[in-house]
């Protein structure tokens, strides 16, 4: 693995890794970077879980399994209990847990975006499904829109230490939940050419949704080998019973090449029990009850594992997940995936607070370090979120991404060779100029081994009073609103677009060259 970084880093030094804000050009290539160093459960812990997991799905069960899913788990080895409860045997979930395919590649309409799930590679995105946006304009709260989802797409776009689109808004202007679901996946993918991860509210809604997804590929074939979009999916309501509605749209993505994420949000000491080793052994068996399904469905599908017990402030029984106790949980979770060598995903960034202020700043960074140290394969949630997932801030996507590029440059490895050891070069500045700065490695290395923030101020106090004295939250504010003026991406051809459109009921317009609800 450090061999493989050292490569990377190498070929980075002859890269240009400039940006120009002002004109909107960015270098979006994804560069792995690797966790793997933070794991609080020792190998005895994962046993023990395991052990639980196995226990919880073979003797307890999970209630509310419709037909479909009770046919496919009695089908190899299951059974429906009198009370209900749908029990799998150890052997059977072994066995999926084997077979289930690894190292799934999520792509991005660009093949500069794609993301290898793969050990402890780390990407990073947003995601949330707010139903509140925080407007730059009047400081006020409002209900999102699918204009907002649209704009979120495009900063995301723009934005290079953000690597993947996960849904952060609902668009609360569409009443209709099957039009909500097709005009959701239409406005992320037209937003951003990077992946994209959406929802579904019915079975059969994933299959036009797929179907846009294949006028866009130029084939089904196409699709299912690159997929650009891949599904969130809650599939149980804790503690343990299925949701028939999202076993369904997880059977349709299964059969249809749709990469699924098979998530449980379950709230520690409400609906799991308050012991983080009970919530992370219920909520696995929950996600693994998902994973078994889907793989009888379809034992090629790709599959992502997706179990995220969020944390309560038990003295007000509301989701509190900016503190150090989500942070460990979902390091466990995902030292749990890769005992089993499971693509996976988590949240991180899901800071309770209001705004984009010191106590998002210190929350966010807690926990997203975590993640990504612990070695998440994809972190959601990670930018632009604020009042415990109720609500997103556009501006703070351009605040988080500059964290996310330092957290980033936190987890590349120390590179200890004689080159980089620097003997020579000791030798020779304290016999000459005493100084660094005009090394030839110093100017070749400046630009490969050093990540510089988009809008973080470094200057001196003089210059910064010069410029106005603004904070980050109004330059912030400053990017956005020039993002959004100005970036209108043009991935989706014209004669692609239309027949999207003659095909759907699509509620964006386009006028000018601007897309609008």
């Amino acid at each position: 693995m450090n061999r493989e970084v050292s490569s990377n880093r190498r070929r980075r030094r002859d890269r240009d890794l400039s940006r120009d804000n002002d004109n909107l050009t960015f270098q979006n290539r994804i560069e792995p970077v690797f966790g793997g160093l933070y794991q609080p459960l020792s190998s005895q812990q994962i046993q023990a879980i395991h052990g639980a997991i196995l226990n919880i799905l073979e003797k307890i069960g999970i209630s509310f399994a419709a037909e479909n899913v009770v046919e496919r788990v009695v089908g190899a080895g299951g059974t429906l209990g009198d009370d209900g409860r749908l029990r799998m045997p150890g052997e059977l979930v072994e066995e999926a847990l084997a077979e289930i395919p690894k190292n799934i590649s999520l792509c991005g309409q660009n093949k500069e975006h794609d993301m290898l799930l793969s050990g402890a590679r780390v990407h990073m995105g947003s995601g949330g499904a707010a139903p509140l946006l925080l407007d730059m304009e009047t400081g006020r709260y409002r209900d999102s829109t699918l204009q907002d989802l649209y704009d979120a797409a495009r900063i995301v776009d723009c934005l290079s230490h953000i690597h993947f689109f996960s849904r952060s808004l609902v668009a609360r202007d569409i009443p209709d939940n099957y039009d909500l679901d097709i005009n959701t996946a239409y406005a992320c993918l037209r937003g951003t050419s990077k992946h994209v991860c959406v929802s579904a509210s019915q079975g059969h809604h994933v299959k036009d949704i797929a179907t846009i997804c294949e006028i866009l590929a130029g084939s089904r074939e196409n699709f299912v080998a690159r997929p650009f979009l891949s599904m969130n999916i809650n599939h149980v309501v804790p503690p343990l019973r299925f949701h028939k509605e999202s076993c369904d749209v997880l059977e349709q993505c299964a059969l249809l090449g749709i990469p699924a994420h098979v998530n449980i949000f379950a709230q520690v000491g409400a609906s799991t029990p308050v012991t983080q080793a009970g919530a992370i052994a219920q909520s696995a068996a929950e996600s693994i009850a998902g994973l078994v399904f889907a793989w009888l469905v379809n034992p090629e599908a790709k599959l992502i594992f997706g179990a995220k017990p969020m944390i309560t402030d038990l003295r007000t029984g509301g989701m509190s997940s900016g503190g150090g106790e989500q942070a460990v949980v979902m390091a466990g979770m995902t030292q749990l995936a890769q005992h089993y060598g499971l693509s996976n995903v988590s949240i991180a960034g899901a800071t309770d607070s209001k705004t984009a202020d010191a106590q998002s700043g210190y929350e966010k960074s807690l926990s997203v370090s975590l993640a990504a140290l612990a070695g998440s394969n994809l972190i959601t949630q990670s930018c632009g979120m604020h009042a415990s997932l109720m609500g997103c801030a556009l501006e703070s996507y351009v605040i988080d991404n500059d964290m996310l590029g330092s957290i980033q440059s936190s987890l590349r490895p120390l590179e200890v060779s004689a080159e980089t050891l620097s003997i020579d070069s000791i030798d020779r500045v304290v016999h000459s100029e005493g100084h660094f700065l005009g090394e030839p490695e110093t100017m070749a290395r400046m630009k490969s081994d050093f990540v510089y923030p988009d809008i973080a101020d470094r200057t001196s106090v003089e210059e910064w009073e010069k410029g106005g004295g603004k904070g980050i939250h109004e330059v912030a504010k400053e990017r956005a609103r020039n993002i959004l003026a100005n970036h209108f991406p043009t991935h989706i051809a014209d004669d692609v677009d239309k027949e999207i459109r003659k095909q759907f009921s699509i509620k964006l317009s386009v006028v000018g060259g601007q897309t609008n609800a």
